[in-house]
């Protein structure tokens, strides 16, 4: 996971000097790691427990929401990433709003008139009938349209405007090239894009940029 958070850097929304502080940190991202997988294993099994609903959504739009900001530009093949994280903030806004259904651990605790399940946070927490307005229903369902839009607009250019994929063609910034002994070393960054475009080098040319004149040709052995 600490490898594919390291992806999530060149592109991502608002979030960025997080993932730079927590890439030089090497000690503290693995600890948010093992925050994170906790909070998400726990997140997914009461949720399909039924346990704590609503509080559980919130979690689920917020995990969601730091996978959109992070790796909503990622999408080798599809905007997959970018519809995991529409969704699942989509999800937590709708299971927030209804609650468990008649198959959750919440509704049974319900069912039993428990002196708990009448108390206004277990409602707000876990189920049953909240006072929510029509208008706010509305203006959640608009804001995560809003965000919906502009970043898929941000990241694809989904609404107007030619469509692009910034992970298709990666952007590389070499330095420190220098031959000797017939050897070239240089140091190579990936700036923008996927890091698996490496596995498909097919090929290495150094030009002098005076002249333009091939100093050094390297291909694959056939």
């Amino acid at each position: 996971m600490g490898e594919k958070f390291n992806h999530f850097l060149p592109q991502a929304l608002g979030i960025k000097p997080i993932i730079v502080f927590l890439v030089e940190h090497p000690d503290l991202l693995k600890w948010s790691m093992v925050v994170f997988t906790v909070v998400e294993g726990v997140t997914g099994l009461c949720l399909m427990a039924g346990i704590l609903t609503r509080a559980m959504s919130v979690s689920v739009f917020l995990l969601a929401l730091g996978i959109l900001l992070g790796s909503g530009w990622l999408g080798t093949t599809c905007l997959d990433e970018w519809q995991i994280g529409i969704l699942g903030i989509s999800a937590g806004l709708t299971l927030f709003l209804a609650g468990g259904g008649r198959y959750s651990l919440d509704h049974v605790v319900v069912e039993h008139n428990c002196g708990v399940a009448e108390s206004c946070w277990f409602r707000w927490l876990a189920s049953g009938p909240v006072d929510v307005r029509r208008r706010q229903v509305l203006g959640g369902a608009a804001a995560v349209l809003i965000i919906a839009l502009c970043t898929n607009q941000y990241f694809h250019g989904g609404l107007y405007g030619p469509l692009r994929n910034k992970s298709v063609a990666p952007i590389i910034e070499v330095s420190n090239a220098r031959i000797s002994d017939r050897n070239l070393r240089f140091t190579v960054y990936r700036t923008e894009g996927v890091d698996v475009y490496g596995s498909f080098l097919v090929g290495v040319t150094v030009t002098e940029s005076e002249t333009g004149r091939a100093v050094v040709v390297l291909r694959p052995s056939s």
